[in-house]
């Protein structure tokens, strides 16, 4: 928890970012300064209402807190993982959280007497890169964040595109390996199954137990869809190849390919090609000036931009190359999301 810095303008939105593990939340000021951050476990396992109680009363803790330090609160932004329909406030699904259709919006309004909205946690991830971060000066950002799973948001004019149904940004369930590994979603060969920090930690442990290059694995993956498994950093735990025994993390395995390790080399290689079909097709159907890269994976810096690039520039035809930049907000983006949802529907009452 800690005080960030003092803004002149009095006013400030309460923001909380929910995961699956845990909250990030914060007092933002209108300018998108961080005035105040806190951390609270999410404890997902009590079930749904559980969750939403925490998410209530930190959010209320939050408001009290503004006001003890001479702050008004003026509106209340959640972001959630999972399918949002922002326009009813309603986090329709979400695995991590458990909820189903819960009317989130109107239960916080309620209890905080505050504006309220609601939205997706890598929608507003991808809303604050573009506005405040690695893409403001840029018009159209697809911000794609990388980890456990893949999930993206597309950002134009500073408003993120959520969709006819709440799952705009599915970029990770995108077809690029037809007989590839199984994905989470059912389907084999969607990008987060071959890209993602999971999908790279799995394949290597495969090649590793099988004694050189194998077939792709069969183990699915999950699907993305939150800003918390999109941001893991490492997203190798757990089942599947390698069980009973810590897996090697993909920033191991981005590791040891820049040292050269002929394996590892190859499954890097393997992700990268993946991951630059995958941004190609995004790039064909929107177009963006700007793709920002954010969550674990992207954290590989160099190892993974630069042959990123080159891949990815191989693969355009008359589309425009976009610019390829590392995300710049790290893990309060979906924070500062959601304070700039809170903050733009005042404008708009």
């Amino acid at each position: 928890m800690g005080d960030a810095v003092t803004v002149g303008d009095e006013r400030v939105a309460v923001a909380v970012d929910v995961g699956g593990t845990g909250m990030k939340c914060a007092l933002v000021g209108a300018d998108g300064a961080l005035v105040h951050t806190e951390r609270h476990p999410t404890d997902a396992g009590r079930g749904p209402d559980a969750v939403v109680e925490t998410i209530l009363t930190v959010a209320e803790g939050l408001a009290g807190k503004a006001r003890a330090d001479g702050l008004s609160p003026t509106a209340l932004g959640i972001v959630v993982p999972g399918v949002v329909d922002e326009a009813r406030g309603v986090a329709v699904w979400s695995a991590n959280v458990g909820f189903r259709d819960v009317p989130l919006r109107e239960l916080a309004s309620a209890r905080l007497g505050l504006p309220t909205a609601l939205g997706h946690d890598v929608r507003a991830g991808g809303l604050a890169e573009a506005r405040l971060g690695a893409g403001r000066d840029a018009g159209h950002v697809l911000f794609v964040a990388i980890g456990t799973g893949i999930a993206a948001a597309h950002v134009v004019a500073g408003s993120a595109a959520t969709g006819a149904h709440g799952a705009a940004g599915e970029l990770g369930h995108i077809l690029v390996r037809p007989d590839g590994p199984a994905c989470g979603c059912g389907r084999r060969g969607c990008l987060e199954a071959v890209a993602s920090a999971s999908a790279v930690a799995r394949r290597y442990a495969v090649l590793t137990e099988a004694g050189g290059p194998a077939a792709a694995p069969t183990e699915a993956v999950g699907p993305a869809g939150n800003a918390e498994s999109a941001a893991a950093p490492d997203g190798a735990s757990g089942g599947g190849p390698g069980r009973g025994r810590t897996m090697v993390s993909a920033a191991q395995v981005a590791a040891r390919a820049a040292a050269g390790e002929q394996l590892a080399v190859q499954v890097w290689r393997e992700a990268v090609e993946a991951l630059a079909d995958g941004l190609a097709t995004g790039q064909a159907l929107f177009d963006v000036e700007t793709i920002v890269l954010g969550g674990g994976l992207a954290q590989a810096g160099a190892g993974l931009f630069d042959p990123l690039r080159t891949a990815l520039r191989d693969r355009l035809t008359f589309h425009r190359e976009p610019r390829l930049v590392p995300a710049a907000l790290g893990d309060e983006a979906g924070c500062l999301g959601a304070a700039l949802l809170a903050l733009d529907q005042l404008e708009t009452r």
